[in-house]
């Protein structure tokens, strides 16, 4: 193994976010606009290149990878990319971000491929609600993906939900009580200022705090120390032992603190911080054909400015031009 990545304030980096496409088949509205140009194919890293990131990075240190997209479903090939990722020597964990829509046909297969865990984007219990908040969404559609894959094996399974007041902050408890009965994880996340989506973020921002409140109306919360190596704080229903609910709170509780995180996006670009521009261009090296001592020394040079922290706000223009889907998740 290499020396470990650490940054230029010594964070050391384990954590990888790997988006494997910037397709996706729902426009939600807090992540993308709704006529959406996706990338010309020939600009996205091929199956190789993907594998080929996954592989230098873990042998820096990186002990787990999260598929994203996009929905990485649509990938053509996920399932043998998964396969040959979750066999690399030194990685802990490989788990994928889904919106749910092809896990009817796809949960068991990556299961046996070696995802550990699947985090699924639940925004709503009502297929009306549902549909508005994605464009075009069928909510059965993702509830049956969501059943395929409680019968698949994955070590655990978490719901993630970006909290918006006036779309579905009325329904917090209705979904604590839908992963309460499932034995699952449900993450709550305050929407990101990346790309114009159309709204004002803070017309309709909830934070975690209220949030948490709702919560408390209806069950006993405590503390926690468990950590997912992602931004997730997490509190335990004491009657109910088998979900644990997170909060993501990029706004009101700020995690860039303890940030062990590197994005790379669908074209190769290695994003340093999600609330920052800058990037370092992978996928030109590599077509370059640099060598591995090349990429290594790239990513060592780029990592070493990462910022200290974002500094998101709700008031005025979006702060990062690329939506969520171009981000990596």
């Amino acid at each position: 193994m290499g020396a470990l990545l650490r940054d230029g304030i010594g964070r050391t980096v384990d954590y990888l976010r790997l988006s494997v496409t910037d397709r996706c088949d729902l426009r939600c509205v807090y992540c993308m606009a709704e006529d959406m140009h996706f990338l010309p194919r020939r600009q996205l890293l091929d199956l190789e290149e993907l594998y080929r990131l996954a592989r230098l990075f873990v042998g820096r240190g990186v002990r787990k990878i999260r598929l994203t997209g996009g929905e990485p479903l649509l990938r053509p090939g996920i399932v043998g990319l998964c396969e040959r990722i979750a066999a690399l020597p030194g990685l802990d964990e490989l788990v994928l971000t889904s919106n749910g829509s092809q896990l009817v046909k796809l949960a068991a297969p990556l299961a046996a491929a070696g995802v550990r865990r699947l985090n699924i984007s639940l925004d709503s219990l009502d297929p009306q609600r549902f549909r508005a908040i994605t464009r075009n969404g069928d909510l059965q559609r993702v509830l049956d993906g969501l059943e395929a894959a409680r019968q698949a094996g994955f070590a655990r399974i978490k719901l993630n939900t970006v909290v918006m007041k006036g779309r579905n902050a009325d329904e917090v408890l209705d979904l604590v009580d839908y992963v309460i009965a499932r034995g699952l994880d449900i993450s709550f996340i305050e929407e990101m200022p990346l790309g114009d989506v159309g709204h004002s973020r803070g017309e309709r921002f909830c934070s975690s705090d209220e949030v948490r409140a709702l919560i408390a109306r209806r069950y006993a919360l405590i503390d926690c120390d468990e950590r997912s190596s992602g931004p997730a704080r997490y509190l335990r229903l004491p009657d109910h032992p088998g979900t644990r609910v997170g909060f993501i709170s990029p706004h009101s509780q700020n995690f860039c603190a303890s940030c062990n995180r590197l994005r790379i996006t669908a074209e190769g670009r290695l994003l340093l911080c999600l609330g920052h521009a800058e990037a370092l261009d992978l996928r030109e090296l590599m077509r370059n054909e640099a060598d591995d001592r090349a990429l290594h020394a790239a990513i060592d040079g780029a990592i070493l400015e990462k910022a200290a922290g974002h500094d998101f706000s709700l008031a005025g223009d979006v702060q990062v031009a690329r939506f969520m889907n171009a981000s990596g998740g």
